[in-house]
């Protein structure tokens, strides 16, 4: 019975078939991306990375937005927004696999889900147009060179903030609060981290995740793939014993995999933010101050009862917290 539940969720989680109800894309063609192919490290020696000790930034704490909104089409000159303006589209890294957040409808292959929408979100403010955005389907572990070679103008994609990025990236405000849960088949004797000794627990390739299994499991044997995806086909094909990511994805993969179950501890606390390059300041204050506004008018809210409602009751949106 179990390999036939692998074998029927498995092609779920492949075409994203049933995902469900979804918002109705905006009319024309998704200038999407490929992602790039999947790649799965061997569990024995994986680099874990190093984050800046515990207390000495607030990661969450961004730039605070300077005054009011330009009009959409009036950037000011000289400015991130202004170089956006003339390229013609915002381009936005994304996720095509994360349900709900950022992947393909089956009915339509558009882009679509809540991070889709917050850059569509974006697009409106610079140009106008939501439409007006180029997305491009990235890796996890491809999040921050796409910023750093240029290749897109923002991330937003399921990215965690910490201390460490911060070096590296800028990031807005908090724009969703999660944390690292654990998946396991439906039928596992796993009940919490303290049983993953020995155990192959799967996490994306450059993610915090695989570094807090290292942490906080230090007997695991971690087992590294590009996508989170790639994690739940692998504990569906009976090679993983476990896969730890954010709560917020592990509960697309419960909806499409009624295989498995969700641990009930959450061990971090993963805030996202939108990145973008480390001299993008006055990028960074425009994002905010878009954020801003979509807190205060009830976008945040509709685009989450829209997408997210299956994750439980509406939560407030985060409250944004500032550096300056």
């Amino acid at each position: 019975m179990r390999a036939r539940t692998a074998a029927v969720a498995l092609l779920s989680a492949l075409v994203l078939a049933g995902c469900g109800s979804s918002t109705t894309p905006p009319p024309g063609p998704d200038p999407a991306e490929p992602a790039r192919p999947v790649g799965v490290q061997d569990p024995a020696v994986l680099p874990t990375g190093s984050a800046a000790p515990a207390g000495s930034c607030n990661a969450r704490a961004s730039y605070r937005p300077t005054g009011a909104l330009p009009a959409p089409g009036q950037m000011p000159s000289g400015s991130a927004m202004a170089r956006i303006q003339r390229a013609g589209r915002l381009v936005v890294g994304v996720d095509q696999n994360n349900f709900r957040f950022g992947y393909r409808d089956p009915k339509t292959g558009n882009l679509v889900g809540f991070e889709i929408d917050l850059a569509r979100e974006l697009a409106r403010a610079i140009f106008g147009s939501p439409d007006k955005v180029l997305f491009r389907a990235i890796t996890t572990a491809d999040r921050e060179d796409a910023i750093r070679e240029g290749r897109v103008d923002i991330v937003i994609r399921s990215m965690t903030m910490n201390c460490d990025r911060w070096e590296r990236v800028n990031f807005s405000t908090e724009y969703f609060s999660a944390g690292q849960a654990i998946m396991v088949a439906r039928d596992s004797p796993i009940t919490g981290i303290k049983d993953l000794a020995g155990k192959k627990v799967c996490a994306a390739t450059g993610s915090t995740s695989i570094r807090n299994i290292a942490a906080k499991a230090p007997d695991a044997r971690p087992v590294s793939a590009s996508d989170a995806l790639d994690c739940l086909v692998l504990l569906q094909q009976l090679q993983v014993d476990a896969v730890s990511t954010d709560d917020a994805i592990l509960a697309g993969f419960a909806e499409q995999d009624r295989g498995t179950k969700i641990l009930p501890e959450r061990f971090t606390e993963e805030p996202y933010g939108m990145a973008m390059k480390k001299e993008s300041v006055d990028l960074a204050r425009f994002v905010n101050g878009v954020l801003e506004r979509l807190r205060t008018d009830g976008t945040w809210t509709r685009l989450y009862k829209a997408w997210l409602s299956s994750l439980g009751p509406t939560p407030q949106p985060p409250a944004p917290q500032y550096r300056d």
